[in-house]
This record gives structure tokens, C-alpha cells and sequence, in this order.
């Protein structure tokens, strides 16, 4: 069972008690990423996932590492659009000390100077290896066409110069706003008490201050025109993404645009897999996916081509989206993508890990708790005609967006618009 509790000044607490495990997963959950940025102070949210590691009023940056790494835990973060993660896996008998960690260095960092320096060199140095890897550059280009002048569509990362202009004042003004307990969320799962949580909780953060949660820009609606953008870069492969908009987090229909990427190209017995890579030896890696945001969502098919076949690749790929936007499911694949679905997320549910991810990102995002119980039940409710339904409304050409990577001639690109049905 998962037991969720809200203290005096909002910061919710939530758990979930795995009998009989020898590790506890445990994960400080801000309601804050990329989207909640202004323009100049782009990537200032992973500026501040970095410098959370440099020091905390209680622990050095060394101590945060040793304290967790040294009897055997993993301890690591990461940035998203609409959250940022501060996680351990630890032994359970290290859950107080891990927890003490990771709570000082989330809520009351040191954010000295000289350290911002160095680390602002560190992250412009990653910026520069996106920057390397095509498979990252299609995804950025995709996201400038979706969401044209709005953070959604802006590097997670920022730029070079937008990182290198952050201060020390900056982090701290930022970090007061949005590091705050109504924003935030800790979710812990394994051999544990949830009462012995809570207790933790309150002693540590309970006399932090209550402030409003952290708003962002929405999405203005999307223009019904099919849009490319082609990054011509000297390498041996072609990088395809093909996007459209979708649907946000809390939309009827999300579970069925799921279950449509999965048919499509969740796996290696999808379509796309087998008609564009299997029989057509077009492509070395294809699949879809699906993601939602608090506002939108978006669909989206990759792929890295041969170069000389990027054209003939595309070209496939609209035909299978089209085949089954109009003729719909077979009994039998539609079978295998829920199974599929809901045999990977029990599979998850047995790490403490995933289990904690997935506890967290539910109620840091839609602020509900969902059982697996509740979310085979969604699943079994749809029908082949709603994976219809859906195909039909987003795998219209009027939303495709398509960026493309690699060293792509002016002829495949007239021939792609036209496939496309885009206006020179």
C-alpha cells in the first residue's frame, strides 16, 4: 500500500513499505525543470542540480559522496522540463544518515563562488558534447519546431552563454523560489516505516517556509502545418525524428497513445521495427514513444538511416503511421502491446528504484497516487477502436514535425517536403 502525508507547511511525503528488501530507494522530488526558466537564465535549473553536490551547511562535497557511495549506495540527480530528482539507493540500514544527506545538500546548499566557476566549465563542456552527438542534436531541432518561443523548445542544458552569465545570486534567488516545501515531494520505497519517515521529515524541513508552488508558461496551440528543419553534419548515419503534438498528463486518452507507440515501435516485434528495419534493412535503430507534460504531450518516431536511403526511410515510415491511422489494429498486436506494457512496469515495480521514480514523478506531476491495481484496470478498459480513434486525430500530417540530422542533399530535401506535403 502507499501511504501519502502532507506536513503543516505542504511538503508531501509519501512511501511505499516492500517487505523483505535489503535496499531503500529514496528520492527528493522538486515540482521545477526547464520549462520554469526565463529566457536569459536558461539552464539554470541544471546549473543548480550540479552545485547541490558542491557542499551543504552540514556536508562537504565529499562527505555527500562518501557518506552514500562508501558502503556501497548510488547517489546522482537529474533534470527534466517539469522536475528536477535528487535520488540514493542505499542498504536500509543507511536510510537515516542517506536521508540526512540528501536533505541538507536539496535545502540548504553552500553555493560558494569559486565552486560555481568551475562547475559552470564542467556544464558548458557537456553543452559542447550534446552538441557532438547527432542522436541529441535531432531532438533539440524537433523541439525548436513544436514549440517555437517558448522554454519547451529551448535547450534544457541553456547555452553556452546563458550558463556562463549565472551567479551565485542567481542560484540562490532561484533556488529560495522554487525549493520550497509546496513544491516539493519526497518518495521513498523498500524495508521502511512510513511513520519513522514522516518523523524525519518534519524534524529536518518542517520549519522550512511555505511558499506558493512554482507556475510556468503554457503552450499557445499549435499552428496545422507540417514543418521541417534539416542540420546538415558531416557523419555516416542519418538522424530522423518525426514529431506531433499529443496529449498533457491528465488527458481520457493517455494510456491509449502508449499503447499506440508501443504497437508502432515500442519494441522489436512492432511495425516499424520489422517493416523498416527487419524487411527493408533501411534503418539500424527505430521506435515511437509517447510523453506528457502538465499542458501537452507529444508523439514521436526516431530512427538512424542509412544516408543513402533517408528518403525511401521516410517515405515507409508515413505509410505505416497512415496504414494504421486508417485500418487500425490487429487483435493480435493489440493484445501483445498491452501485455508488453503492463509486463514491463511489474517488472519495474520489483526494484525499489524504478518503484520510487515512478511514486515520485505521479505526485510531483499530477499530485496522485495510482496503485498497479488502478493502472491495469485503465489499461483493460480500452478497446482496439480507441488505439484507432487516437491514431486518427495524431498521426495527421497536418502535425508532423520533422527535423533531420546528417549530411542530407537539397534533392532529398525537396523530395521529404513533398512526402510531407511542406511549401518551399
Amino acid at each position: 500500500m502507499y501511504r501519502k502525508e502532507i506536513l503543516s507547511n505542504g511538503f508531501r511525503v509519501v512511501t511505499h513499505d516492500i517487505a523483505q528488501r535489503d535496499s531503500v530507494a529514496i528520492g527528493f522530488w522538486l515540482g521545477v525543470g526547464g520549462r520554469y526558466e526565463a529566457n536569459a537564465e536558461k539552464g539554470i535549473a541544471h546549473v543548480i542540480e550540479h552545485m547541490l553536490f558542491k557542499g551543504s551547511q552540514k556536508y562537504s562535497c565529499s562527505a555527500i559522496k562518501e557518506l552514500i557511495e562508501g558502503v556501497g549506495g548510488t547517489l546522482n540527480a537529474f533534470t527534466a522540463e517539469e522536475q528536477t530528482c535528487f535520488y540514493a539507493k542505499i542498504p536500509s540500514k543507511y536510510l537515516d544518515r542517506t536521508f540526512d544527506v540528501l536533505a541538507d545538500m536539496v535545502f540548504f546548499p553552500k553555493v560558494q563562488p569559486a565552486d560555481l566557476v568551475k562547475e559552470k566549465t564542467v556544464i558548458i563542456e557537456e553543452i559542447k558534447m550534446y552538441h557532438d552527438l547527432p542522436q541529441h542534436v535531432v531532438l533539440e531541432k524537433l523541439d525548436q519546431l513544436m514549440w517555437p518561443d517558448h522554454p519547451l523548445g529551448e535547450s534544457l542544458a541553456g547555452s553556452a552563454e546563458t550558463v556562463s552569465k549565472v551567479t551565485s545570486e542567481d542560484i540562490k534567488k532561484f533556488h529560495g523560489v522554487h525549493y520550497n516545501p509546496c513544491n516539493a515531494v519526497l518518495a521513498v520505497c523498500g524495508d521502511l516505516k512510513h511513520r519513522h519517515i514522516v518523523e524525519l521529515v518534519e524534524k529536518k524541513l518542517g520549519q522550512l517556509k511555505q511558499l506558493a508552488k512554482s507556475q510556468y508558461v503554457k503552450v499557445p496551440s499549435a499552428l496545422e502545418l507540417p514543418k521541417t528543419i534539416y542540420t546538415k553534419k558531416d557523419i555516416e548515419q542519418m538522424h530522423l525524428a518525426l514529431g506531433m503534438r499529443a496529449y498533457d498528463e491528465n488527458h481520457k486518452d493517455k494510456h491509449v497513445v502508449t499503447l499506440l507507440a508501443t504497437i508502432l515501435g515500442g519494441n522489436m516485434s512492432s511495425r516499424l521495427f520489422v517493416e523498416v528495419r527487419e524487411k527493408k534493412g533501411l534503418a539500424y535503430s527505430i521506435g515511437t514513444s509517447a510523453r506528457c507534460f502538465h499542458d501537452t504531450g507529444v508523439f514521436m518516431v526516431r530512427a538512424g538511416v542509412d544516408n543513402h536511403k533517408i528518403v525511401e526511410a521516410l517515405g515507409l515510415i508515413l505509410k505505416e503511421l497512415e496504414k494504421i491511422r486508417t485500418k487500425g489494429v490487429l487483435a493480435g498486436e493489440f493484445t501483445r502491446a498491452k501485455d508488453y506494457l503492463l509486463g514491463q512496469l511489474l517488472l519495474g515495480m520489483e526494484d525499489t528504484m524504478d518503484h520510487m521514480l515512478w511514486l515520485g514523478e505521479s505526485v510531483v506531476a499530477r499530485d496522485r497516487l495510482k496503485t498497479l491495481k488502478m493502472i491495469v484496470h485503465e489499461f483493460e478498459k480500452i478497446k482496439k477502436e480507441d488505439v484507432r480513434r487516437v491514431a486518427k486525430e495524431i498521426l495527421c500530417k497536418d502535425r508532423f514535425n520533422l527535423s533531420i540530422v546528417g549530411p542530407v542533399q537539397a534533392k532529398d530535401e525537396k523530395a521529404m517536403n513533398r512526402l510531407l506535403h511542406v511549401k518551399a
